[in-house]
């Protein structure tokens, strides 16, 4: 390959959930395997822009071509700027971008994220936009180099796609039927990630539960959260986002009996009515959502579950409602992430009558949310008194520097914010604090740090925030060898919350 010769600077916008995230990852992996170099933060705009998309809101599409619109008149001022466009919108809307913003220059879809390189290259020489989407998947992203945001938690995605036929979601169609990679795949990515220094990894996927699926073993997820329990040196196991439909009791076990799995469930529950359930084709009613948490709590007491819940999907009563207030006063989650509905093109929920009026919605969703608000808080206080291990964050509390606190995870994900010990503690390391306040969405401990341990993970975190970084010798043609290793100074963070 032949170099260009001059250092490009690139920028990746990401919008959506997790899978989003970690395609992001590897699309910065991508550029810098052929040469770029990320753009700093506050730069006056960069060679490159990425958006990486997301379908599933209604007002996706002008959200994404207001965007485009603004930098419209900055590409025109800097000659050899390129944007592109790629993920689930990009997918679904592959023959009307380039109309709509003939400034483009590469549209890529969720199948086909490796070819951005080449795409871009393509577009430069030709002179001409870039429009290529596969039907099918041609690499699993894992597969593609990588730049993770994290030196010390990665995603680990362990399949693609989805075979649920949800009413209100528009993901199977953009990201296809689901697709398992090998257990020894996803392993060996786990073990060469914590050997870089990673201590938590999740496990990642569309509805990550249905694992096994597609290479024929019903018990294949949870045969996979116990072989992550013998990985030496790996601290925390998560995964995100499980179906409940296949939420099964070997799953459970599997939780409460591997040590590094840890105490934390998200399982979106979108409505506590049958009647709304059953027309969002959801393949399981309250009883059976209720069945899974109280054997959950029953396994493990301290788990803090969350959840996901959409107000307002067409023909919801007043009735239907309220058993949705009674599924959460049930539930006691420790958080929930509530969603009015909104119009996803594309599926059978957006042409359904009783379409609810947005003032019923906006009403109901505040009900919700002060009663969720009522039960987090109330969660969050039976936490003080207790002595947590805290996994030191980079980034998770605004307020750290103001107030002189530092801030992590607990075991159970609640967001703990810790006076600063007078020793150095660097993000990866582990503290141990006694809680003494609690708030509806973090938890304080502001008495004196118990203990520090110093981690494999925090000394990553410190070697790459040391170690300065290597300067591209320019662009390279071509597209990189898919499977190729992540570039080594700097390996190391479910779809719409459906």
């Amino acid at each position: 390959m032949a170099a260009v010769g001059v250092t490009r600077s690139y920028e990746i916008r990401t919008y959506g959930c997790q899978m989003n995230v970690h395609d992001s990852e590897r699309l910065s992996g991508l550029l810098e395997d052929a040469g770029y170099v990320r753009a700093p933060k506050g730069a006056d705009g960069a060679d490159v822009v990425v958006f990486n998309t997301c379908a599933v809101r209604e007002n996706a599409d002008n959200r994404l071509y207001g965007n485009l619109g603004q930098l419209a008149p900055q590409k025109a001022a800097r000659p050899g700027m390129q944007i592109a466009v790629g993920g689930c919108l990009a997918q679904k809307d592959r023959d009307t971008i380039v109309k709509k913003a003939p400034w483009v220059d590469v549209v890529f879809g969720t199948h086909n994220i490796g070819k951005l390189p080449v795409l871009l290259e393509r577009a430069r020489v030709l002179e001409e936009a870039q429009v290529e989407i596969a039907e099918s998947l041609e690499a699993f992203p894992s597969t593609l180099p990588t730049r993770r945001e994290s030196a010390y938690a990665a995603w680990v995605s362990i399949s693609v796609g989805c075979n649920n036929t949800c009413t209100f979601c528009i993901v199977p169609a953009l990201r296809g039927k689901e697709k398992d990679r090998r257990p020894g795949d996803i392993l060996a990515e786990i073990e060469a990630l914590v050997a870089e220094g990673v201590s938590e990894i999740t496990l990642l996927g569309q509805n990550v539960n249905a694992y096994g699926s597609d290479i024929g073993d019903r018990e294949a997820f949870s045969k996979l959260l116990r072989a992550c329990g013998g990985i030496e040196g790996l601290e925390r196991v998560r995964f995100t986002s499980p179906h409940p439909r296949d939420f099964t009791d070997d799953v459970i076990a599997a939780m409460a009996e591997t040590p590094n799995v840890m105490p934390q469930l998200h399982m979106p529950l979108q409505s506590g009515s049958d009647t709304v359930l059953k027309a969002m084709r959801r393949s399981y009613r309250q009883e059976r959502y209720l069945g899974i948490i109280e054997k959950v709590r029953a396994a493990m007491p301290d788990a803090a579950i969350s959840t996901d819940i959409i107000v307002g999907f067409p023909g919801e009563t007043d009735e239907d409602f309220e058993q949705t207030l009674h599924t959460v006063r049930a539930s006691r989650f420790a958080q929930a992430f509530t969603f009015q509905y909104s119009k996803r093109p594309g599926t059978p929920a957006a042409d359904m009558a009783d379409q609810i009026p947005k003032a019923v919605v906006q009403e109901r969703y505040e009900r919700l949310a002060a009663l969720q608000e009522e039960i987090s808080w109330e969660e969050n206080k039976k936490q003080v008194g207790r002595t947590l291990e805290v996994l030191v964050a980079e980034g998770e509390g605004r307020k750290d520097d103001a107030t002189r606190r530092l801030s992590g995870r607990a075991p159970d994900n609640r967001l703990v914010h810790f006076t600063r010990p007078d020793e150095p503690v660097r993000p990866g390391d582990m503290v141990t604090v006694e809680i003494t306040y609690a708030a509806p969405h973090h938890l304080l401990a502001e008495g004196p740090t118990r203990a520090v341990r110093r981690t494999r993970a925090g000394d990553a975190w410190e070697k790459r925030t040391a170690a300065p970084a290597e300067r591209p010798k320019g662009v390279l043609l071509g597209l990189p060898t898919v499977g190729a290793p992540a570039p080594s100074p700097d390996p190391a963070p479910a779809c719409g919350r459906d």
